[in-house]
Formats: structure tokens, C-alpha cells, sequence
């Protein structure tokens, strides 16, 4: 039996790799797409390609989810998020944003340093507090519904290396700021949801 998914203002989706977060946030937009036809639905993708492994799975991913969902269009946008959200965000159209993660890591980690980020912040030294308040800040001024997919890794040993472990508490914090943010929050497990706030 097909689950039958409703709409929350705002819901952050959590769970690990290959966990079926993404597949929730395309079910969402699936949804919101079908129920009018005036309805939209905007993909915020975070990704970059780093290597030709990256470039390959971008690619296969975009073929997946024009296949999935057709309606759904794409707008790139790895750092300035909080701004794609206030430009895109409007009562008929459901963003979807795929992924914080790796948002976060384009800060901590950028694979192309812009001129505030120095040699020496880039071992996760930079402060990332400004971006986090103004995205914390579009998340609930959006005037249209919005999904933010994450991942949830936490869950398992303690990384070995420091800059590992400041990058695991920085998405962890990350994570609980932005769920206090959101209307529903659901963990996701070998594609299976679990609702732990607001309602199912």
C-alpha cells in the first residue's frame, strides 16, 4: 500500500545515506503537484561536483528525478541558500532543499575558496553562525511550503580525526536548529518514516 503524504508548512527530513530521504522530498512534491494545477514545486539543489564520481551521480540524479517527478524544476545553489529560498518561495510553490549537508560542508569545506573564506579557515574554522540565522530566518518567513532533506550522521562511531568531529557537532547543531524551525520533522530508515514532530 502506497503511503498517502500530506503537506507541512515546513519539514526537515532526516535519515543516512541511501535511507529514502530524497525519494520522501520527490513524494512531497509529487503530491503537492497533483493536488492543483496551478501548484509548482522547485528542487534547491546544494551539490557540487567535485571529482568525476560527484559529476556522474549529479547527472544520474537528475535523470532519476526528472523521471520521478517532471514537474519538478532545478535551480543550483550551493552556498546562498537562505536567498534562494526568499527569491523562489511563493504560496503556490513547494521547495524542495537537497541537501543541507552538503550546504554545510560548502561553508566548513568550500571546494572553491571565495576571499572571506582564508587558507587558515579552512579547516572548519569559519564561523558559519551568519548564513545558519539568515537560513533559520527564510525557513520561517517562507511564505510557500518547503522541505529540507539531511543527513543524520551521528548515529555512529566517533570519528578518529578532529576536523571529522567538528563537521559531525557542526551538522548536529545545525540539524536541532533547523528542526526547532520546522513544523514536521521525519527520520527516515531503510525508507521507512518516522514522524518526530508535528503530524504524520
Amino acid at each position: 500500500m502506497v503511503e498517502a503524504l500530506t503537506i507541512a508548512r515546513s519539514e526537515l527530513i532526516l535519515g543516512g545515506q541511501k535511507s529514502g530521504k530524497s525519494r520522501r522530498a520527490e513524494g512531497l512534491a509529487k503530491t503537492w503537484l497533483a493536488q492543483s494545477p496551478q501548484h509548482k514545486a522547485t528542487l534547491i539543489a546544494t551539490g557540487q561536483a567535485w571529482d568525476e564520481e560527484m559529476r556522474q551521480r549529479i547527472a544520474r540524479h537528475q535523470r532519476e528525478r526528472a523521471e520521478r517527478v517532471p514537474g519538478l524544476q532545478t535551480v543550483e545553489e550551493p552556498r546562498l541558500l537562505a536567498e534562494a529560498i526568499a527569491a523562489h518561495s511563493c504560496p503556490d510553490t513547494l521547495l524542495v532543499v537537497d541537501c543541507l549537508t552538503l550546504w554545510l560542508t560548502n561553508w566548513l569545506m568550500p571546494f572553491e575558496p571565495t576571499a572571506e573564506d582564508s587558507e587558515s579557515n579552512r579547516s572548519l574554522g569559519l564561523d558559519v553562525s551568519a548564513p545558519i540565522a539568515m537560513l533559520l530566518g527564510a525557513i520561517r518567513s517562507a511564505p510557500g511550503p518547503l522541505v529540507l532533506v539531511g543527513n543524520e550522521i551521528g548515529l555512529g562511531v566517533i570519528p578518529m580525526g578532529r576536523e571529522v568531529r567538528a563537521f559531525v557537532d557542526a551538522l548536529g547543531r545545525l540539524n536541532q536548529d533547523v528542526a526547532q524551525a520546522c513544523e514536521r520533522v521525519t527520520l527516515m530508515a531503510a525508507g521507512l518514516p518516522l514522524t518526530l514532530k508535528g503530524a504524520a
